[in-house]
């Protein structure tokens, strides 16, 4: 019965940020299987890049819905999304999402879903379905580890989290105070994520699974006073290679050998400092192992890649060093044999992928929840974090270091096991976190 079409519609609006998108583009892909006919709802920018990852003739059931933002002073069509934005546009970029309410209102009327399945920044999306008499229910795309803490944070200031691995220093505190602090069009970002919660409809899905996240599911659901329902780690298996349709990357990788290898990668919306890059390349360079290093510039910043490094570091480190510059297949990638390493910032997608894949993970965290989510990938013991120094900057011989650990030495062995052992239970496990969330959502319809 649960493989069989019950026409059901639903509509998954997320915010706009790939690292939302591209979760919720794979939460649709699971439902897509399961009967559901799926509307992605974004802006026309954020919707070109999905056309790039979605097979509609393997989901044609998944139809991609353009929602019309207001175009405000300084931020035009094509800055309708977070990628490339600079980070002072994105209050003004919240506050056109807001102003989308109508938009968003209209669409629902139009398409009439059975179901909204929404982010944790629009509070207003599951006000204008129940309008509507629909049901809507919101999904965290993040993990219940980092969504427990802040919200312990925000409920209980003056108490310690009841799990001592999970904390922030005082520089990382620094990074998130924004959420608690800065407004856009009046509304903290921490009083959004509750309103969301508080409107969602019987329960709320995350993007977990409950054998590395059991006791943070549980506190999450104790404080959002709402069953949390997890969906699983969302990851989505690269093709198959084919003879002849080799890239660049696996066939570079094919010349090295097994697990020699590290992929460096700071996902789509952080850029490194010039102290930042330089650090990692000294790293990078001191520990002798072959790399690929994904560069990423903001949008309208010119830089030669040469430039941006330090001075004959291309030269040094010759064929076992590949550089390239904003993006790469990050999962064929982390999927071939080659590969012993991932260098990540801990964006919570990444871990997701490093897991699945059973790659150690390098955890080196920038800001947001990532100082959080590397806290738990040590926890879970499948990585190793890269300790910053007293003032808070990355070091290069704590990078050499870590990736050694992982790599080479005999004290990376349990974390080099442990990594296999979780990709291998993830491969076990399947789809079972689905099943559960597809019968809970039918219910509700």
């Amino acid at each position: 019965m649960e493989d069989k079409a019950h026409d059901l519609h639903v509509l998954l609006f997320p915010w706009l940020a790939h690292g939302h998108i591209s979760p919720f583009l794979e939460l649709a892909k699971k439902l897509s299987h399961k009967g559901f006919h799926a509307y992605i709802c974004s802006t026309r920018v954020n919707l070109s890049s999905i056309k790039d990852h979605l097979n509609r003739k393997a989901y044609p059931s998944i139809q991609l819905i353009e929602i019309q933002l207001p175009e405000l002073p300084n931020l035009p069509p094509q800055c309708h999304t977070t990628k490339s934005l600079p980070p002072h546009l994105m209050p003004t970029l919240k506050t056109a999402f807001d102003l989308s309410e109508p938009s968003f209102t209209s669409i629902l009327k139009a398409l009439k879903p059975d179901l909204v399945i929404y982010d944790f920044i629009q509070q207003w999306a599951p006000t204008a379905a129940s309008r509507l008499n629909i049901p809507a229910v919101l999904f965290f795309p993040t993990g219940a580890a980092s969504m427990s803490f802040f919200l312990h944070l925000l409920m209980n200031p003056h108490e310690e989290f009841p799990f001592p691995s999970m904390y922030l220093t005082e520089s990382e505190s620094c990074g998130t105070e924004h959420l608690f602090v800065e407004k856009s069009n009046g509304i903290k970002d921490i009083d959004r994520i509750m309103e969301c919660m508080d409107r969602s409809s019987c329960f709320i899905c995350v993007k977990s699974f409950k054998e590395i996240e059991s006791k943070y599911i549980n506190y999450l659901s104790f404080m959002a006073k709402k069953e949390i329902v997890p969906v699983g780690p969302l990851v989505h298996d690269p093709p198959p290679h084919h003879h002849g349709q080799q890239c660049k990357f696996t066939e570079w990788l094919d010349k090295k050998a097994r697990s020699s290898s590290v992929f460096v990668s700071f996902g789509s919306e952080y850029f490194l400092s010039k102290e930042e890059r330089e650090e990692i390349a000294h790293g990078l360079e001191l520990s002798k192992v072959n790399f690929i290093w994904v560069l990423r510039f903001p949008e309208g910043e010119q830089m030669i890649v040469e430039e941006a490094l330090p001075c004959g570091f291309l030269e040094r480190v010759g064929k076992r060093g590949m550089i390239v510059e904003g993006w790469a297949p990050q999962a064929r990638i982390l999927v071939h044999p080659s590969i012993g390493g991932f260098v990540t910032h801990c964006g919570w997608s990444s871990v997701m992928e490093g897991m699945r894949f059973g790659v150690p993970l390098i955890a080196l965290p920038m800001h947001l929840d990532q100082p959080l989510n590397a806290r738990l990938v040590v926890e879970v013991g499948v990585g190793v974090e890269i300790k910053k120094g007293k003032s808070g900057g990355l070091e290069r011989e704590e990078l050499e270091r870590g990736i050694k650990i992982v790599l080479v030495e005999k004290e990376g062995e349990g974390v080099r096991r442990t990594a296999k052992e979780m990709a291998e239970k993830m491969v076990k496990k399947g789809d079972e976190e689905i099943h559960v969330v597809v019968e809970k959502l039918r219910r509700l319809c």
